[in-house]
């Protein structure tokens, strides 16, 4: 049996190296046959910081795909359930297995009319935009949201996911055909009004960001910003230029608002502290790794999990079609994905 694995160091390297799974399994364990595997990028630094160092790391953690067997005291599933979840980062099996056994604290029950190509694929991205919204922004029906790059997986499940809830959601388009994109976007059930009360266009620069929603909130800003990267100064990459400046976040908030934000080494200065204060407005990091880091809440994660695919397989969140590549392309397509030249994919076993 052959899995994906990661060669760390100055420039990672992507291997299939053959892996066996124990005889026995354990009795926490389920053995599943996998269906589906979503990749996305190998988050090296924060394998570091919490202490795990191989020489081959694992590739590829959401997964979907059917119980085979199960171990003596696991009470959620039985063989041949559809199961879909996310490996821990201490994870010794990859997710490209044909076979993997996996805690069934970290799988739900999938729905049958949700694919598994469809689960694997969006679970991650879903998984942030829930973290995000209810974990740290309490969002609420008639707050306002600024989702930044709404076209993004994870923006569009941002969007969708608030307006389920009631909220007025703007968001920032980088392109024209991203722009189009969320001009047109619409529910799959109930009242069709765009999800979207306001596309800002941001490709010919980011000044029009700030009296636009202005104008649209009254002067008064939006409750919640959901970021999907900072410009930390003025004078950055082609790319970097797209995103939004630390201090235009916190002028768009308004009082008592908060800014969730995706970017991991951000750094406050004096001034924007002094602006977050008199606003008396809040931020947090979003990482949704802890989850699985720490098992602290692992109750809640579950019923996290089990919210998203029943939303998805209602319709409610509706994903960007993926399209599943085949195990042969796995290496080629891992190393795109890390040099983020593609932000997802999915593999299909």
């Amino acid at each position: 049996m052959k899995g994906l694995y990661c060669r760390a160091g100055a420039e990672p390297k992507f291997v299939i190296r053959e892996t066996t799974l124990p005889e026995v399994l354990g009795s926490h364990l389920v053995r599943v046959q996998v269906k589906a595997c979503g990749l996305s990028p190998l988050d090296l630094k924060l394998l570091d910081d919490v202490g795990i160092k191989r020489d081959l790391i694992p590739v590829g953690r959401e997964v979907a795909g059917v119980a085979l067997q199960v171990g003596a005291k696991v009470s959620f599933f039985q063989p041949e359930d559809e199961v879909v979840g996310i490996l821990p980062l201490d994870s010794p099996c990859s997710g490209l297995c044909d076979v993997i056994d996996i805690d069934e604290h970290y799988l739900v029950q999938k729905p049958e009319k949700l694919s598994s190509v469809c689960a694997a694929g969006a679970l991650r991205d879903a998984l942030c935009a829930h973290t995000a919204l209810h974990t740290h922004a309490r969002v609420a029906a008639g707050h306002t949201l600024l989702v930044m790059d709404g076209a993004s997986s994870f923006g569009l499940m941002c969007i969708q996911l608030a307006c389920y809830h009631g909220v007025k959601v703007f968001t920032t388009s980088h392109s024209p055909q991203q722009h189009a994109f969320l001009e047109q976007l619409r529910p799959s059930v109930g009242v069709q009004d765009p999800l979207v009360a306001k596309v800002i266009p941001v490709f010919n620069g980011p000044a029009d960001l700030l009296p636009a929603v202005l104008e649209e909130t009254g002067g008064l800003g939006v409750d919640i910003v959901v970021d999907s990267g900072v410009r930390l100064q003025e004078e950055e990459s082609e790319e970097a230029k797209l995103l939004p400046h630390k201090h235009d976040i916190i002028s768009v908030l308004g009082v008592g608002g908060h800014w969730v934000t995706t970017h991991k080494d951000l750094q406050l200065d004096p001034p924007d502290c002094r602006l977050l204060h008199l606003k008396s407005a809040s931020m947090s990091f979003l990482n949704h790794e802890v989850w699985t880091a720490s098992s602290a809440q692992q109750g809640r994660y579950l019923h996290i999990l089990k919210d998203i695919v029943e939303k998805m397989s209602a319709g409610v969140l509706r994903p960007q079609p993926e399209e599943a590549v085949p195990l042969y392309e796995a290496t080629v397509i891992m190393e795109s994905v890390q040099r983020r030249q593609k932000k997802k994919a999915v593999v299909q076993l």
